[in-house]
């Protein structure tokens, strides 16, 4: 399938029979510490609002390289199924869509009491530059972020050398090279139904 086909709302990741694979980046202190362990450490604050990313290249344009500041440590957290999917069910959009959510404070009390938000932003290819198509990002927070990190993390890895090895190939214009060392991101498969909430009509990505 080549870029023009591809669905502007899916969900590509990283993922086994068992785990899905989503991309932090944090201070060394943190990213250090959580991979070392498995398990993110007290200086992580559970009552702040935590990104996770299932496609690596947004990753890295997040993080420009894992080279921004306080982004040094790019971690692969692997999290359950299971957790991914409460975490789709208990998601709303980050931003007002009239086709999903009606008027604007119906979507305001369901930001407020969802744990979960959800955005789509333009995938990236290897020199960072937007795709056509979108990735998905979301933000846990409250029962989310604990549930995160208390219950869905299975592994963390920390793939800070993978990033710099990548750029390396990217500076160098190998970009061959750079994508063969990517992590394969495959379509997760969900029912439709599973994204209706989240998925904005053609026009309403913003």
């Amino acid at each position: 399938m080549n870029e023009q086909d591809e669905p502007r709302f899916r969900i590509r990741a990283r993922h086994t029979d068992t785990t899905l694979t989503v991309y932090q980046a944090y201070r060394p202190e943190i990213g250090l510490a959580a991979a070392r362990t498995g398990r993110f450490p007290s200086a992580w604050k559970r009552d702040r609002m935590t990104w996770i990313k299932p496609s690596f290249l947004w990753m890295m344009y997040r993080s420009g390289w894992g080279r921004k500041e306080g982004q040094e440590t790019v971690l692969a957290i692997e999290i359950s199924h299971e957790g991914f999917r409460w975490a789709l069910r208990h998601a709303c959009l980050s931003h007002h869509v009239p086709a999903l959510h009606g008027d604007r404070a119906s979507w305001q009390r369901q930001v407020r009491q969802a744990p979960v938000r959800v955005q789509w932003d333009p995938e990236r290819d290897l020199r960072l530059e937007p795709l056509p198509y979108r990735s998905l990002q979301m933000g846990l927070a409250g029962e989310a972020a604990a549930r995160y990190a208390d219950e869905w993390i299975v592994g963390v890895e920390d793939v800070t050398p993978l990033a710099t090895q990548v750029h390396a190939h990217v500076r160098a214009g190998e970009l061959d090279r750079a994508a063969a060392l990517l992590p394969e991101e495959r379509p997760y498969p969900l029912d439709d139904e599973a994204l209706a909430h989240l998925r904005a009509p053609a026009g309403g990505a913003g």
